[in-house]
């Protein structure tokens, strides 16, 4: 081990994740030079002698890779309990876009609000996500639909992940709903989105990737593939809101345009999953979502089994269809909804979320070489990860190497 280490951590039980499954190795070192993991192995080959600015003995606590949150609507202003009481009623979510409510009520909020106070209200949401072991996120815009105020918002993401010891990753999601000022001419916003919102938000580097909401209460292929077009001519990855409500196909046009997830598909078919397996898409579980909601159609997880596409779980967390900040909650919901394995949910939030955001070879598990981003644990088993519903057994997180107590 070289000398001028910054960080040792002795006694740690490391989780070693493979695509596959999660094992705990027997008592280990982790060393930590300039953010990134210098060494680790079992503590019978750590120097005697070997020192560090920083040393802790974790006496046996769990290590894992810093959470990853590949789904997040962060940045947006107020809140939609009166929606929650108007479900509880009876009404769908459907029905509430469809009557002006949805994500066109909180669009009036965050374009009304100015860019200090959605910062404050996005960073209160960005702590809470950090208490719970989230190192790194993803952040859409969508509540701003406009030039200026989707730009707004993405600049508030990037100033996150500048002030807080968070890696924020940015997603530009023009295409989430219809502005009012548009009403009845889907075509020409999607125009709008395609020529000039895409094409800026690349240019001014606030995005690190397109996405799109491709449903019957948004829009359709053909929009979607020009929001796609758009993404590609300006070289930016590209996301999808696929088959939540319906089944669109939605999940074979992001394959086709490889697609590094394609998120929720409740309603996706074995012809979409196959398309998705072919281009290395990830498919994102929302649970919180399909919680919320009270959604009976469980995504076909067998299916991503069997044709070998990699699962993510993110919380979604939005103000109207899955307002929480619990990562580790959406692991429990992912295993006691949707039938994930507590080894599925880890490696959901972890291996597989990176390569969700297109970072699996600097996030995600503990390597050698790779950004030093990773949780401590008080369990004795990382299925207790999922297992418990609301307390956070988090002692400490570490972001580049700094360490934050829970």
């Amino acid at each position: 081990m070289s000398p001028g280490i910054d960080l040792l951590l002795r006694n740690v039980r490391i989780v070693t994740c493979t695509d596959d499954a999660c094992s705990i190795t027997p008592p280990a070192f982790l060393a930590v030079l300039g953010g990134h993991i210098a060494g680790l192995g079992p503590m019978s080959q750590l120097d005697p002698a070997a020192r560090a600015q920083r040393e802790i003995d974790a006496q046996g606590a769990l290590l894992t890779p810093g959470l990853i949150d590949c789904h997040t609507h962060l940045v947006y202003a107020g809140h939609r309990a009166r929606e929650f009481e108007m479900r509880l009623q009876g009404a769908s979510y459907e029905e509430i876009a469809r009557a002006g409510g949805g994500i066109v009520s909180t669009v009036k909020l965050t374009r009304e609000a100015v860019t200090a106070d959605l910062y404050a209200q996005s960073a209160r949401r960005a702590q809470q996500l950090m208490a719970h072991g989230v190192t790194t996120v993803e952040i859409k815009s969508g509540y701003g639909l406009s030039l200026k105020d989707e730009l707004k918002c993405l600049h508030v993401a990037r100033e996150l992940g500048e002030h807080l010891p968070l890696t924020v990753r940015t997603t530009l999601l023009a295409a989430h709903a219809l502005p009012p000022e548009y009403a009845g001419r889907s075509g020409d916003y999607i125009a709008h989105v395609a020529g000039h919102i895409v094409p800026e938000a690349a240019r001014l580097r606030l995005a690190d990737a397109v996405d799109a909401f491709c449903e019957n209460i948004a829009f359709d292929l053909l929009q979607t593939r020009q929001v796609f077009e758009a993404a590609k001519r300006a070289g930016l990855p590209v996301k999808l809101h696929a088959e939540q409500l319906s089944n669109m196909h939605g999940a074979a046009l992001a394959a086709e345009f490889d697609a590094l997830s394609a998120d929720h598909l409740e309603h996706v078919d074995e012809a979409g999953v196959m398309a998705m397996a072919r281009a290395g898409t990830v498919a994102v579980m929302l649970p919180g979502a399909f919680y919320f909601l009270r959604d009976t159609n469980v995504p076909p997880i067998d299916l991503f089994r069997k044709h070998g596409v990699a699962m993510a779980v993110a919380t979604d967390c939005n103000p109207g269809s899955s307002p929480t900040t619990h990562l580790p909650l959406m692991m429990n919901m992912a295993c006691t909804l949707f039938r994930m394995t507590p080894a599925e949910a880890l490696l959901g939030v972890t291996r597989h979320a990176a390569r969700a955001l297109g970072l699996a070879e600097t996030h995600g598990t503990i390597e050698l070489g790779k950004v030093a981003d990773f949780c401590l644990w008080d369990v004795d088993h990382p299925a207790e990860l999922a297992y418990t519903i609301a307390a956070s057994p988090l002692r400490a997180r570490f972001h580049g190497g700094r360490d934050h107590l829970a």
